[in-house]
């Protein structure tokens, strides 16, 4: 009822950032490629994070 109050994750707020660099990539690509190559690695790192803590989250 009140989940509102729940705080995020840090999977979460990953996930959300991974989404935003991935439409910030998106945009930038349609002009600027090399720019959009960046943001899209950047991306990728986060991805990386989120596979590391979803990994240590089932070993526990």
């Amino acid at each position: 009822m009140f989940g509102f109050f729940k705080s995020k994750t840090p999977i979460q707020k990953l996930e959300e950032k991974y989404a935003q660099l991935t439409q910030e990539a998106h945009k930038l690509w349609q002009t600027n490629r090399k720019a959009g190559d960046e943001k899209m690695t950047e991306a990728e790192n986060v991805m990386q994070e989120i596979v590391k803590l979803k990994e240590q989250s089932e070993t526990k």
